[in-house]
């Protein structure tokens, strides 16, 4: 294989391992919420099962990139406006989510209410269908992405793989994370209505750089972790 040949596929699987971790953070966020509704000994189990379901997912949608590439199509027009089925299926994605995260807030708010008890105990298959439900709408978006960087095939299914472990790795983490701080939580809850108004925005047509999202979500990060850190310094000196 020549020096450049071989270069161009190190920069096309790197830049695509690097996006693929990136457009994958809001549904690692996701399954760590939806998981801390089970009891503690399930939690870890449905995570792993849900980012092993999210990167089947997203293998069997490379497989159908052709397809996929049909998806854009205008299959009718609002106002001369056109409607293609991933405009309808990013807009219902993102609709969801949005309510999901508004009830997820609503429940934080008042965990002493009936319903936030029997949230918190949710059965394992239901939320094992909503983190299968929402790999489809985040891998959709993940895949579209990769076919627009490059038609190789086995460059975007190594990317995925990888990607998909490195989440693996950094999930237990995550939740850890999320859970140990409920200010943090909130703020993935947050982040999840952004990332809902952000889909809902792509199916009509109105693109949002997810630079802007991810930086507000990290400068938001960075004040809420000195936020904390420095409420620990006060009560390590009381």
């Amino acid at each position: 294989m020549e020096p450049a040949l071989m270069f161009d596929i190190i920069i096309s699987l790197s830049t695509l391992i690097m996006l693929e971790i990136i457009l994958g953070v809001d549904n690692l966020v996701f399954i760590s919420i939806l998981s801390s509704r089970l009891p503690e000994k399930q939690q870890k189990i449905a995570r792993r099962i849900g980012l092993l379901l999210a990167m089947i997912t997203r293998l069997l949608l490379l497989a159908s990139a052709v397809w996929l590439a049909q998806l854009t199509q205008p299959l009718f027009f609002i106002f001369d406006h056109p409607v293609s089925f991933r405009d309808l299926f990013l807009f219902s994605g993102g609709l969801f989510l949005v309510i999901k995260g508004l009830w997820e807030i609503h429940q934080e708010i008042d965990k002493a209410g009936r319903a936030a008890i029997a949230l918190k105990y949710s059965t394992f298959p239901l939320v094992i269908s909503q983190i299968v439900l929402f790999d489809m709408v985040f891998s959709l978006d993940s895949i579209l992405t990769a076919v627009s960087l490059t038609n190789n095939f086995t460059i975007m299914a190594i990317a995925i793989i990888i990607a998909v472990l490195v989440m693996l790795l950094a999930s237990e983490h995550l939740h850890y994370f999320i859970q140990k701080y409920p200010t943090i939580k909130m703020l993935a809850l947050t982040f999840l209505l952004l990332i809902g108004a952000v889909l809902i925005a792509d199916g009509m047509s109105i693109h949002i750089p997810r630079g802007y999202v991810y930086f507000a979500l990290f400068f938001s990060l960075t004040v809420e972790l000195l936020n904390n850190y420095m409420r620990y310094k006060r009560g390590s000196k009381g």
